[in-house]
């Protein structure tokens, strides 16, 4: 199995360094690009504060009380036994086949999910931005990233899984050196354990991931054209959804197959593989 292992792992570094590729190519913060150009940028920081804040809300509303009405859009127990199946697919036989499968699931729910926040239609105005739209946004990303994380096997609604998830997102739409430090950071967490946040840490980190969001996003609205309340539904969510999904399921794989490779891994279940 160490050999399917490493092949495997092999391919998620070189799929990361792509990403990485991507994250160097993008630059500076697009906001900042468009700022230099346009003549309001008191406007644009004030709209961009006001994305912050209601993507803040949104992410401490479904942290806080949104993962039951999430978790009924899609069968937990029945996600846990196929991981358990695949997994001991994995441990039996030994090959890449079986690895790959447990990555089909995860893959499999991260399109049903593309097709769903595309539907959405979800509408972001430029000025009194709707918080319950933004709420829906983020609940649909969060289903997928909780969908995948079950799909490897992992638990997502302990507070160092949810502090890892949030910065996994904000990591997924940072650039540059940014990119690097960030994904330094969750690759530690994912080897050496996530640490309990203490304080206003997981505010904190609500805050820096929501920044992340309201930046990028504002930026498509402009590049969209359009200037007042309009709507970004089918063109943004799945831009965003993608991105963001991306990076999430690349890190969960290499979190399982490093898992695997150490013999440590263990189920969202509390279950030792």
């Amino acid at each position: 199995m160490k050999a399917a292992i490493r092949k495997e792992l092999a391919l998620v570094e070189r799929q990361e360094e792509k990403l990485r590729r991507a994250a160097w190519q993008e630059g500076r913060r697009p906001l900042e690009k468009l700022a230099e150009k346009m003549p309001a940028k008191e406007f644009i920081n004030k709209t961009a504060s006001h994305l912050e804040q209601a993507f803040g809300k949104a992410f401490s509303i479904v942290f806080d009380k949104g993962t039951a009405v999430i978790e009924k859009s899609y069968n937990k127990d029945a996600i846990q036994e196929d991981y358990q199946v695949r997994n001991y697919a994995v441990q039996v036989r030994s090959r890449r086949k079986e690895l790959r499968k447990v990555k089909s699931g995860a893959h499999s729910a991260g399109v049903r999910n593309m097709a769903l926040t595309t539907a959405e239609g979800i509408g972001l105005g430029i000025f009194g931005i709707g918080l319950p739209d933004i709420v829906i946004f983020v609940g649909v990303l969060l289903k997928g990233v909780y969908e995948t994380a079950l799909h490897y096997g992992f638990s997502y609604d302990t507070p160092e899984e949810k502090l890892l998830i949030l910065k996994m997102m904000e990591t997924a739409l940072s650039k540059g050196e940014e990119w690097e430090e960030k994904n330094r950071t969750v690759d530690e967490w994912m080897q050496n354990g996530i640490p309990a946040p203490e304080g206003d840490e997981m505010s904190g980190q609500v805050q820096k991931t929501a920044q992340a969001f309201a930046v990028d996003m504002l930026v498509l609205k402009f590049i969209q054209g359009i200037p007042v309340a309009g709507i970004l539904g089918g063109a943004g969510n799945p831009v965003y959804y993608r991105k963001v999904m991306k990076y999430v399921q690349l890190k969960y794989r290499k979190r399982y197959l490093t898992g695997l490779a150490d013999g440590e891994m263990q189920g969202s279940a509390g279950i030792n593989i």
